[in-house]
């Protein structure tokens, strides 16, 4: 009768069901937010434009549009993380605090985790999926159904890192990056690592799926006449950040198994005995976890390349050395990763030779500030808020760049090695750079996504406000790891004077907050008053690439005609073809009032589109089943979702009837449509 329930049940009792407070509170509450959301959806009978318009769609701008609702949703599950991490370490000087220690360091993992691998690369690539083909003048993205599939993979994983809080209790509390030996089973005897194994195992191949996926699109999807370097910036820094991807998340990917083999089977590649050796897990964890750094900011730096030329009417400075800068900085990442244990007694020469490297990596990052600086002189420099973002970005960046080369001395990064330094320096980077970068992506790109722009005074109260609580959360970690704090404590002495820091920096988040508050009012203020501020131009902002010659938002197809491209700002070109000899754009122009590019009826063709498909959904879902069952051993039910997925995948490769034609009549009709819609 045991084994019976053994083999049925594996290692899931009754246990594992929630029990503790924040577990039957946050399954209550996801309990009811979907029964309301499903009671909405039955009431207002859209549940099935829901699954044939969005949830199957292959139509990367809805998929982007997915994949921005879905990390705007794990944001919120990252902020109240940060905030009970935050109010823990404001009220734990000599006492323990609200949280017990365990319970703690799941928050500071748990946090980690999503912010970087759903929130942050969610965001980038919603932006992406949404922007690249648009840039580069292309009807959709190389790989329809594995976009889709990609998609669906990081959902999956974003459900399982959370599923702790319904079947398990526990999560990993090992920190973001589960080291060994702690991750290993002799520490951590119960599934919360295993949880955040498959949960990265999932996201990691939905990653690598994307990756691939806009790689191929930008060498092979590119408008006639596009070179490499005509691209946007935007479109450079991206495909810089997916060589990274296919690169690095092999080695998560495979660093992560042989973690999990080791707890599965017994095998011994990270422990202390029969020949394993645990520094060989920091090695492999951090010949991705640079990368990954880059990853998140590359993409940023283009991004703000488009705006700071947008904004300042001129085209921007030195593109060929900002490309040649991005190019050294994928090259780069690769060999930093060793700074990340100066005091492991690598020795004098190792330690160096990574300083030096790491130091180096600052000089292609600087070029770029300064080619922006450029870009802005003698510029007309238009400050709405995606510049705002910019500025602010610059004002981190130029902190988070000091303190990364000073961390870059070993001497020095003896003194704050695994100090609340090396904490603050890394938020400086992903907070200041990678999040700021998404917000001004966001407002930046929202007039094209949605028809309308954002309230532009209230986006600028919110910038402030995340701007002001950033310094005072972060600065007072500077100062706490200099005084010695180390990450990961949840509580300490009283006589170490850190207390008042520590409020100071508890401060600084209910200011983040309000911002995101403010961010939260300006949407929905922005709704309200969205005929005030329709885009009926396509280009609100006197945009310079392909994106703006678009409608706002563009038909499914976003180009009826695709454009031939001469030169690196092409739809700047455009513009000033249609204005007489020397006349400036932005001086003269600042809405799209230039003559508009007539088509007639016959040089409409036929398009080729993808079709809808749930086997993405399948697929994911599938694995997903095999990700839980492999938590927690249920062996049965593990074989169940590895089949169904590769049956599933076997079943979409021999789909010969995966895209449907276009009529270049039906083209002309909506084209027609669209015209007659703007101009009313």
């Amino acid at each position: 009768m045991e084994n019976m329930e053994k083999f049925i049940f594996g290692k899931l009792t009754l246990d594992a069901l929630p029990h503790l407070w924040y577990t039957i509170g946050a399954t209550a509450s996801i309990l009811l937010m979907g029964i309301v959301f499903a009671i909405i959806l039955t009431k207002t009978k859209l549940w099935g434009w829901l699954w044939h318009e969005w949830l199957t769609s292959t139509d990367p701008k809805k998929i982007g549009t997915m994949y921005l609702i879905f990390a705007a949703l794990m944001f919120f599950r990252g902020l109240i993380d940060a905030g009970m991490i935050w109010i823990q370490q404001a009220m734990a000087a000599d006492s323990t605090g609200y949280l017990s220690a365990d319970h703690f360091q799941q928050i500071f993992t748990s946090h980690g985790d999503i912010m970087v691998f759903f929130v942050t690369m969610g965001i980038f690539f919603g932006l992406m999926n949404w922007i690249i083909p648009l840039q580069i003048g292309a009807r959709d993205l190389a790989y329809p159904f594995v976009n889709s599939l990609g998609f669906w993979l990081t959902v999956a994983g974003g459900i399982l890192i959370n599923l702790f809080f319904v079947v398990g209790g526990d999560f990993a509390n090992t920190g973001w990056l589960a080291p060994a030996p702690l991750s290993e089973l002799e520490f951590n005897p119960g599934v919360g690592v295993d949880y955040l194994i498959w949960s990265l195992q999932l996201s990691g191949l939905g990653s690598l799926l994307a990756g691939i996926n806009f790689i191929v699109t930008i060498i092979k999807e590119r408008a006639p006449g596009m070179t490499l370097m005509k691209m946007p910036l935007f479109v450079w820094t991206s495909l810089c950040g997916m060589l990274l991807i296919i690169t690095a998340f092999p080695v998560l990917t495979a660093t992560t198994l042989l973690l999990w083999l080791d707890r599965f089977f017994g095998m011994h590649f990270f422990t202390t005995g029969f020949g394993g050796n645990q520094m060989m897990y920091f090695n492999l964890i951090w010949m991705w976890g640079h990368p990954e750094v880059y990853i998140l900011v590359l993409p940023a730096f283009g991004l703000y390349s488009e705006i700071v030329a947008t904004f300042s009417q001129k085209k921007i400075a030195g593109y060929t050395s900002m490309v040649i800068a991005a190019l050294s900085i994928t090259a780069l990442s690769y060999l930093v990763w060793l700074h990340h244990f100066f005091t492991m007694g690598a020795g004098a020469d190792v330690n160096s030779f990574f300083g030096i490297v790491t130091m180096l990596i600052a000089i292609p990052s600087g070029v770029q500030v300064f080619n922006w600086i450029l870009t802005m002189y003698k510029g007309k420099v238009i400050f709405a808020s995606p510049m705002y973002w910019f500025m602010g970005f610059v004002a981190t960046f130029m902190l988070g760049g000091m303190t990364g080369v000073f961390m870059a001395s070993p001497p020095a990064d003896f003194q704050v090695h695994n100090s609340l330094f090396l904490i603050a320096h890394f938020h400086t980077m992903i907070v200041g750079v990678a999040l700021f970068g998404s917000f001004a992506g966001i407002t930046y790109w929202f007039p094209k996504i949605m028809g309308f722009t954002l309230n532009e005074r209230l986006g600028k109260y919110a910038f402030w406000l995340w701007l002001i609580g950033f310094f005072v959360s972060f600065i007072p970690l500077y100062l706490l790891g200099f005084k010695g704090a180390t990450r990961r404590l949840d509580h300490y002495a009283a006589s170490t004077d850190w207390q008042p820091l520590y409020i100071t920096a508890a401060i600084g988040f209910i200011i983040i907050t309000c911002g995101i508050l403010m961010q939260i009012y300006q949407l929905i203020v922005s709704i309200k008053e969205r005929k005030l501020h329709l885009d009926t131009t396509g280009d609100p902002w006197n945009g310079r690439t392909l994106e703006w010659s678009t409608t706002s938002p563009p038909p499914h197809y976003n180009f009826a005609v695709i454009p031939t491209v001469s030169g690196r700002d092409p739809f700047w070109e455009m513009k000033l073809q249609g204005v007489q000899k020397g006349r400036r754009p932005g001086k003269d122009y600042p809405q799209k009032n230039y003559p508009e590019k007539e088509y007639s009826e016959k040089e409409y063709k036929d398009i080729l589109l993808p079709k809808n498909t749930a086997m993405g959904i399948y697929i994911s879902a599938f694995a997903f089943v095999f990700g839980f069952a492999v938590v927690w051993h249920i062996l049965w039910l593990a074989t169940i979702g590895l089949v169904g997925t590769i049956v599933c995948v076997i079943i979409i490769s021999f789909d010969e009837h995966r895209e449907y034609i276009l009529p270049a009549a039906e083209v002309a009709q909506n084209e027609a449509s669209i015209k007659s819609l703007v101009q009313g």
